[in-house]
């Protein structure tokens, strides 16, 4: 089955070796970017009083339903039988804001975040299933947004980034950079932007020493084992298997154009008053520090959105 960050990362990999796509919040000029069956035409931008009235249906039935990826720690996963996470936190904060019940549906990674918007926000899956009305941890980025003219991207929250894991018995006077994996072995999760990165990086150089696990918490087993002698991955999944005898950072990444990418909210696009709702609810916790906090109690480095 393919993980969450093998998913949300899926969409990186397309861009790594090229420019980044900067820009902030605001309506964007979509012609140059393919969506749906090579359609030009631009996602629906309109203002929020003329489009919907499912904020009011919510807020009269009492509940939101939120989509969270299934076994996705530190995000969202069970802890002693209980839904845990950074997510589910910022869920139960979201609904709060509206005055409602926060109710999860922990769905599954699709082969990327397109298909995860597909099956949890605007159509459904083809067998069972049910659509949310909103879904969290969804990349905040030009072409995805473009991509997908039936959703609506809002409510950025952090910013993710990669990072090294290490130990620093292992490096005494450095940590280390990608160069050093030439000869020293380092792991990653299969099939995710670092795994493309260590690849193909430098002409495939370091490609004999990579060594692939199912998840990020895997490839932590092996570096604390010994197995690996580092392991690169997104900084919040790394930190939150992080042993007493290792550290992180975030070194630079010759030739990765996105080591680092927002994450934020995804709502159909016809429901446009319970998108800005939402997205007035998380910039009210990014700019008050509750959002901080949220990462602060799951042990993790918080970075705050670039609005």
């Amino acid at each position: 089955m393919r993980t969450a960050a093998a998913a949300i990362l899926a969409f990186l990999v397309t861009v790594a070796a090229g420019p980044i796509t900067g820009g902030t919040a605001h309506a964007q000029n979509c012609d140059s970017i393919k969506s749906g069956l090579n359609a030009n035409h631009k996602p629906q931008n309109v203002a929020r009083d003329i489009v919907g009235q499912d904020l009011d249906t919510i807020i009269e039935r009492g509940f939101i339903q939120i989509a969270v990826y299934e076994d996705f720690p530190p995000f969202s996963y069970r802890k002693n039988g209980e839904l845990a996470g950074v997510d589910v936190d910022l869920g139960k904060l979201i609904a709060s804001e509206l005055g409602v019940e926060a109710r999860f549906i922990e769905t599954a990674a699709d082969e990327n975040v397109d298909g995860d918007l597909r099956n949890n926000i605007w159509r459904g899956k083809l067998i069972g299933g049910q659509i949310a009305n909103v879904m969290l941890h969804v990349p905040y980025d030009r072409e995805l947004a473009c991509r997908n003219e039936m959703v609506v991207l809002k409510g950025q929250y952090f910013n993710e980034q990669m990072a090294i894991a290490y130990k620093p018995a292992t490096y005494p006077e450095e940590p280390p950079v990608p160069a050093y994996f030439r000869f020293d072995t380092v792991g990653v999760e299969n099939d995710t932007l670092a795994d493309f990165y260590l690849g193909s990086f430098a002409g495939g150089q370091m490609r004999k020493n990579v060594r692939r696990y199912p998840s990020p918490a895997d490839a932590m087993n092996a570096l604390a084992a010994g197995e690996v002698m580092a392991v690169m991955g997104p900084l919040s999944q790394l930190e939150h298997s992080l042993a007493d005898d290792m550290v992180v950072h975030a070194p630079p990444y010759p030739g990765l154009a996105k080591s680092r990418w927002t994450l934020g909210v995804a709502v159909r696009h016809n429901w446009r008053p319970l998108s800005y709702a939402i997205d007035d609810a998380v910039r009210s916790a990014v700019a008050d520090g509750r959002l901080a906090s949220i990462f602060k109690a799951h042990g993790l480095t918080y970075t705050k959105p670039e609005w």
